[in-house]
């Protein structure tokens, strides 16, 4: 199995993949990794660090040409391999391609994956561990960039491979998915849907969709939206607004960032259409979507506009639509006429996949 994985600078594709080849390990998959910026750097020792995208595009270019030689020439033995990439760079040079297409044929990868993050995320890790000026408006287009052009890329040199659009995450369940997508492809793709800005101060109802969520991701390959999510910025950003304040507080990677008020409010349209369009094309990627509609504590549904939108796309799809109604008020026709099947509570969920032959039976 050959994969290419690809990410914008800030997503730290490096220690996530290196956790996916760990586990990996541990599941018997023997998996070599080659990170095409330290076989650079390697093979360049008189560039310091940091400063590879300051040099000719000419030698850049020559220098990238050699790695991918010996990845290709590595990919012939080994078992299995991951490339570390880019699709594309972003530098004083401007906007330009970080692969050639005719080395990129004889690789012939089974696998792209394009990882992606937060945008918080990559801009404190790209205010700790790199000197690239940057706002918050350059990371949400350079990670739009990299997506289409991963994708471009992968059905560019043969359409039938499969790409993918996956979110790191910030918990080790997520290199399992990765694992999983990648080496268990008997296992149904499922997209998970669920209310998130409107009921993120309910702590009950957030309890119950943290549930659904960890065991969805116990039985299928999710591709989860609450692994990136950042539609509370704008709300953010409205309240600093309303208390007189130039700044807006926010956590990420499990520390207090404060963020220029005006940046936050530049990418509010941004943040809204790329979260339209990147969760379609996750449940595009999908086999399957899985809705969970909790109850709220006077014992409405706390169904959002999002979600039947998100149920909608997926019927149209000709995807399988399940959807877990937990309230005791009937769902819509809205609901039922789109869904394959509706349940009651999870446990019945899970009984139904399992009967269907989509998880293991219990022993």
């Amino acid at each position: 199995m050959k994969i290419v994985v690809t990410g914008m600078v800030g997503v730290d594709k490096k220690s996530y993949l290196e956790r996916v080849c760990r586990y990996a390990g541990e599941k018997g998959k023997e998996v070599l990794l080659c990170n095409v910026g330290d076989k650079m750097y390697a093979e360049a020792p008189d560039i310091p660090p940091g400063k590879i995208l300051d040099i000719s595009l000419k030698r850049l270019s020559s220098l990238r040409r050699s790695i991918f030689k010996d990845i290709i020439a590595k990919a012939e033995t080994a078992p299995n391999l991951i490339v570390n990439t880019h699709a594309t760079f972003r530098w004083r040079h401007g906007l330009f391609p970080a692969v050639d297409f005719d080395q990129m044929r004889l690789l012939d990868a089974d696998i792209y994956i394009c990882l992606i993050d937060g945008v918080i995320a990559l801009h404190s890790r790209l205010m700790d561990e790199h000197s690239a000026e940057h706002s918050l408006k350059d990371l949400i287009v350079w990670r739009e960039e990299e997506i289409i052009s991963t994708e471009m890329l992968c059905k560019g040199i043969n359409e039938r491979i499969p790409f993918y659009c996956l979110a790191r995450g910030s918990k080790k369940e997520t290199a399992e998915t990765f694992y999983k997508l990648i080496f268990e492809g008997q296992i149904k793709r499922a997209y998970l849907s669920f209310p998130m800005t409107a009921v993120e101060s309910l702590e009950n109802v957030i309890k119950d969709i943290d549930e659904f969520r960890r065991q969805m991701k116990g039985l299928f390959v999710c591709f989860d939206p609450g692994d990136l999510e950042e539609s509370y910025l704008p709300l953010k950003a409205a309240e600093a607004a309303r208390k007189g304040l130039d700044y807006v507080e926010v956590t990420a990677l499990g520390r207090e960032i404060r963020l220029d008020l005006h940046e936050v409010k530049q990418i509010e349209r941004d943040i809204n259409s790329q979260i339209y369009a990147r969760d379609f094309m996750l449940i595009d990627q999908s086999d399957m979507i899985i809705s969970f509609i909790p109850t709220l504590a006077d014992g409405r549904a706390a169904i959002s506009s999002g979600v039947e939108r998100e149920l909608q796309h997926a019927h149209e799809a000709a995807k399988e639509v399940y959807v877990i109604w937990t309230a005791k008020q009937a769902p819509s026709v809205f609901i039922t006429q789109t869904a394959t099947k509706v349940f009651a509570d999870l446990d019945c969920a899970v009984e139904f996949f399992r009967k269907k032959n989509y998880i293991e039976k219990k022993v």
